[in-house]
């Protein structure tokens, strides 16, 4: 891959040598693959054989190989969620920092690796925000988030301006923010073609842009996490400076272990606890974090769960895709059981249809095929390694697939 000159001159002036030339070689490396388990729907089975554990995330792990994800019904059931090892470090923050529940905001989250993360994370009680701009990847985070199954998440579709009129205040507050791409050179060419200086200084813009609009809705000793998936000061370790100095707020530190690997501030004279993963370096693809507290007097808990949820729905302005679990959806004069009930953390008494792995491959990919003999007619919960997977209809001789069109699985 040839990457851009400019890219070359800054980029290896910022890691030095040796850094530099332990990210050249990871191109020639063989990708890593890490997932992490939803820990409401495994069991502890052993699915990866010779997994090895993300020791900075509970139930993660990298994986020896990467497996065909797509045909595997437990990936669709929300059993595990394919994930970069060092978006997993999230995971060891919110443990540290968050030990009571809170009232949370994923303010740029599709496709929802960290939002689902994040639900894991957080204690019981708490509520969490899970948010993206975009239209069409927010349908995807509603997929997953859904898939995930826990009650207590609403999906939204909103700019982070629109939040700071609706006067909530969140408990923390995750800023993923858009960013020039350059942690994901190995494996997304069309950032390498993409990427100048000119664009890292439009992204910097916009990523303050995104900050000041959101920081009214953060509480006042209410906890903000920054990311990127770059590598650039200018995008990470100048906007930790903006945050810090322009709109008031502490660096926190976070304690890691030698052996993770894990860089810490690159930027001249500014030694400031900050956490740059990098290929080569670091089990992982490119990111960088940071984890701020917002000055002031350390007020009671943001919006409680409750107001906010019913908040969410009286403001004109907040697009609310899904609250909790959706349990029907009306056609015609019948109702059906949604696909997210089937999936949730405590599905429905609908009677069970075990399936084989090539049915249920099928049934993912939207077919129609008979129930065994004796199967109940009506409404059936089908399930993989008795773990759901959605609804048919069955009729007798036939059944009927509801498994939802936007879902199913475009090739076997």
């Amino acid at each position: 891959m040839q990457l851009p000159p400019e890219f070359i001159t800054y980029t290896s002036a910022l890691f030095g040598q040796e850094r530099w030339q332990c990210f050249l070689q990871s191109f020639d490396d063989s990708p890593i693959t890490s997932i992490r388990f939803n820990p409401w729907k495994y069991n502890g089975e052993s699915l990866f054989p010779q997994a090895v554990t993300v020791p900075w995330c509970q139930q993660a792990y990298w994986l020896k190989e990467r497996p065909n994800f797509t045909l595997d019904p437990l990936f669709h059931a929300g059993v595990y969620y394919v994930q970069e090892a060092g978006s997993l470090f999230l995971d060891y923050v919110l443990r540290h920092y968050v030990t009571s529940p809170v009232l949370a905001l994923d303010l740029c989250a599709a496709p929802g690796g960290k939002s689902t993360l994040m639900r894991a994370a957080l204690p019981e009680g708490s509520v969490l925000v899970s948010n993206e701009p975009d239209r069409r990847r927010a349908n995807i985070l509603l997929e997953n988030m859904l898939k995930q199954g826990h009650p207590d998440v609403l999906v939204t579709h909103n700019y982070p301006s629109d939040f700071a009129t609706t006067h909530w205040t969140f408990d923390v507050i995750l800023t993923d923010v858009p960013c020039s791409g350059e942690g994901l050179f190995r494996r997304d060419e069309t950032a390498v073609n993409e990427w100048s200086f000119p664009q890292v200084h439009f992204c910097q813009k916009r990523q303050r842009q995104i900050l000041q609009d959101i920081w009214p809705c953060l509480r006042e000793g209410g906890l903000l996490i920054y990311s990127t998936c770059t590598f650039n000061t200018r995008e990470n370790e100048e906007n930790v400076h903006f945050i810090a100095e322009e709109l008031g707020a502490e660096i926190l530190p976070v304690a890691t272990q030698p052996d993770w690997a894990i860089t810490g501030s690159l930027l001249s004279g500014w030694n400031k606890p900050v956490y740059r993963f990098i290929p080569g370096i670091t089990r992982s693809e490119g990111l960088f974090m940071a984890v701020l507290r917002k000055k002031g007097p350390t007020s009671g808990p943001g919006m409680l769960p409750n107001a906010a949820r019913k908040h969410a729905h009286s403001h004109r302005l907040i697009h609310v895709l899904s609250d909790g679990i959706p349990t029907f959806e009306q056609k015609g004069k019948e109702q059906i059981p949604s696909a997210a009930q089937a999936l949730s953390l405590t599905p429905p008494a609908y009677p069970r249809v075990e399936l084989t792995l090539e049915q249920a491959q099928h049934y993912l990919h939207r077919e129609s095929f008979s129930l065994p003999t004796g199967t109940p007619q009506g409404f059936v919960l089908v399930t993989y390694c008795d773990k759901p997977l959605g609804f048919m209809k069955n009729l007798g001789p036939r059944a009927n697939n509801l498994y939802p069109k936007n879902w199913a699985i475009r090739r076997l």
